[in-house]
């Protein structure tokens, strides 16, 4: 039941963050179900304890080929599906505690939190260029194979 929360909140989010920075109403459906996907891959891996660093590159790359999907599918720019896909995983509660950690004089604690986020923005940036790369490879293998 839990988890059927997470993801309704999941997408409830990345829409909403799609209308907040105005991107065409005919794709935030589209967005809220990529954003939705990557948060559900992103809760399995975490769950499987597998770790934040591994959580967050899968769930980047997701966002990243299914994104590709809808923006070749949808005839939009990739862009539009990408930026509200990963509010879901942005580490604003880690970002939070680092800052009133470190304000409080908790500054072990606060460092905790900073390595937490460079690792979580790492691996979304990481899973961004992994899901070009893959898409970028998928395009050639289409190409010479529609050539043969």
């Amino acid at each position: 039941m839990i988890m059927i929360v997470e993801l309704f909140f999941a997408f409830i989010a990345t829409v909403g963050f799609g209308i907040i920075i105005n991107i065409p109403h005919r794709a935030l459906v589209a967005a809220g179900l990529i954003g939705t996907v990557a948060w559900l891959i992103y809760w399995a891996i975490v769950n499987m304890k597998l770790g934040l660093a591994l959580s967050n590159l899968t769930a980047a790359v997701v966002i990243g080929i299914l994104s590709d999907v809808a923006a070749r599918k949808m005839k939009m720019p990739m862009l539009i599906f990408n930026i509200p896909s990963l509010v879901p995983l942005v580490p604003g509660g880690q970002a939070y505690q680092m800052v009133r950690n470190i304000a409080l004089g908790n500054v072990a604690q606060g460092v905790h939190f900073l390595t937490q986020v460079i690792e979580i923005t790492g691996s979304i940036a990481i899973g961004f260029l992994l899901a070009e790369l893959l898409n970028k490879l998928w395009k050639k293998l289409k190409a010479k194979k529609a050539s043969v």
